[in-house]
């Protein structure tokens, strides 16, 4: 009876303490980047992360405004000819692109068989319909998250082995990340 209500309270307080240290931690990172104290005699909590909100709403309304986006595509282009930074920087704005950019990639969602040997199948997204330029014209690429973590495997897959599943693509990405615990 004790044992199962420790575990019990476990299941509540580890994701709870999880998510505040994250938060914490974030909130004290963004916090320090502004820190009154180098300049004043006072110290201003939040400082930090209103700044940076604030920073990142106005270039992203500079990004949008046909005056000043040369400058972002200007930018754009250097990081694309840095040798070791273009690895980085492309992989990482393509990545930013699928989940929150006007052309999302994650939105179709699939089940994919591992074939009839196997008899299981996996949850994905499809990223790419047209393959050609790998000399793949009948597969597709489909994008695998792995649960409890940002990471995940993309695979090519024959078009006949995927199938399109009517559901909403958030609830699957959590369900996903969750290892099939919650969504839907």
């Amino acid at each position: 009876m004790l044992l199962r209500s420790f575990f019990r309270g476990l299941l509540f307080v580890v994701p709870v303490a999880a998510t505040v240290y994250v938060l914490y931690w974030l909130f004290v990172t963004l916090d320090g980047l502004f820190d009154t104290q180098a300049w004043f005699d006072f110290h201003v909590p939040g400082l930090g992360v209103a700044c940076t909100v604030v920073g990142v709403t106005l270039v992203g309304l500079l990004a949008s405004n046909i005056l000043t986006r040369w400058a972002v595509n200007l930018m754009d282009r250097v990081f694309q000819r840095l040798p070791l930074a273009k690895v980085f920087y492309s992989s990482i704005r393509d990545l930013m692109e699928a989940f929150v950019g006007e052309r999302r990639h994650l939105h179709s969602p699939v089940l994919v068989s591992l074939g009839p040997d196997l008899g299981g199948e996996i949850l994905g997204f499809i990223t790419r319909e047209d393959l050609a330029w790998l000399d793949r014209k009948d597969s597709v690429a489909v994008y695998f998250p792995q649960s409890y973590n940002f990471a995940g495997s993309v695979v090519l897959f024959p078009r006949d082995r995927v199938t399109p599943i009517h559901a909403e693509a958030r609830a699957v990405m959590q369900f996903i990340v969750s290892g099939g615990v919650s969504g839907g």
